[in-house]
């Protein structure tokens, strides 16, 4: 496989110096006052991070130098997950869990187990098993890349996450319907796709680096989409990103009808997503049931549309509050390794 050119931190430096203009931008929040970027939005502790996980600054740091640091911090950090880790192994080294291909329309050769299926985590990592593979075969890929399809159309029609998609036109929708499958254990179609896929360039303060060749590299693309604001290019997902992300993303779930035909495979994914978004925000995973009650609701999806493709309600809200709003039972995230693990981590094998 050809060498990819990854991004040096220096290049993310430059790149955020030539886009910020003045010393320090100032926002308005939706109460109408206004914070510098050049601070924390909230303290942060002598002995912990520097770079808020949250926004991406730092504690008092130039905001250039804090963008820029916050971004490369991430995207190494990124390299470090396990999950990501495993699927740069499988692009490199030709190995990935799953049977050989994946079935299109295939149906499960097992019956429906009794009992929700356990999310599969070892060692911070999700791992296939014969009941997801069994999950993902009753649904079949074309069930999957309509409503994968859905969702992108969704997410081009919202005025906030589609100023990360810098590039309408990949095949973003078939990615992912094939990175659902390979992840569930159907075979490594989304490897095989990746072997294949056109090299993509962005150029980042002088160097013209590979992007969108794996999850990671896509993602950063899309903190560096020409399409943001100024003050936001190069600033990693924050935890509102992600609670819009998966709002649209379980409501295409909904309209293409994955609720009603496959209650057993939704079940176990909304506790996948709950997983795997972690990596982008370590503070969404307690708003995906939200997402999904909120894409149940006909009321929600008009208030949305009335308000121009905007979730108002979530945009710029302080963790504190959005974390308020939740039932008591739904506000606690442990992560995967914790001696008791909270949802999604609950429930124990079969």
């Amino acid at each position: 496989m050809e060498r990819l050119r990854l991004p040096s931190l220096a290049s993310l430096r430059r790149g955020i110096a030539r886009r910020t203009k003045s010393p320090a931008r100032r926002v308005s929040s939706p109460s109408g006052s206004s914070r510098s970027h050049d601070s924390a939005p909230h303290p942060i502790g002598k002995d912990s991070n520097k770079v808020c996980p949250i926004t991406g600054l730092s504690a008092g740091g130039n905001p250039q130098e804090s963008a820029g640091a916050a971004s490369g911090e991430t995207y190494a950090a990124m390299q470090r997950d396990p999950d990501i880790a495993e699927e740069r192994l499988a692009l490199e080294v030709g190995t990935a869990g799953g049977t050989p291909d994946a079935e299109e329309g295939a149906t499960p050769a097992a019956q429906p187990s009794p009992r929700a299926v356990p999310l599969s985590v070892i060692d911070g990592k999700h791992q296939a098993t014969p009941q997801t593979r069994r999950l993902v075969r009753s649904v079949g890929l074309e069930s999957l890349r309509a409503f994968t399809s859905l969702f992108y159309r969704r997410s081009f029609g919202d005025r906030h996450i589609d100023k990360f998609i810098a590039n309408r036109g990949d095949p973003h929708a078939d990615r992912f319907a094939l990175w659902i499958v390979e992840k569930l254990g159907d075979g490594t179609p989304w490897t095989q796709e990746r072997r294949t896929r056109p090299r993509r360039q962005m150029r980042l303060g002088g160097e013209v680096v590979d992007v969108s060749f794996d999850r990671s590299s896509a993602h950063f693309a899309a903190w560096h989409s020409p399409k943001r604001e100024p003050h936001r290019w190069g600033e990693h997902f924050r935890f509102d990103d992600a609670r819009v992300w998966m709002r649209l993303h379980f409501w295409a779930a909904r309209e293409t009808g994955m609720f009603h035909r496959h209650p057993e495979f939704m079940e176990y994914y909304m506790r996948f997503i709950g997983h795997f978004i972690s990596i982008y925000s370590s503070k969404a995973p307690p708003f995906v049931r939200e997402s999904v009650r909120w894409s149940a609701s006909p009321k929600n999806v008009q208030l949305y549309l009335a308000a121009g493709n905007v979730m108002r309600d979530v945009i710029d809200k302080p963790i504190d509050e959005a974390l308020a709003e939740l039932p008591a039972e739904e506000r606690l995230y442990t992560g995967s390794r914790h001696s008791d693990p909270a949802w999604p981590y609950d429930l124990r094998p079969l």
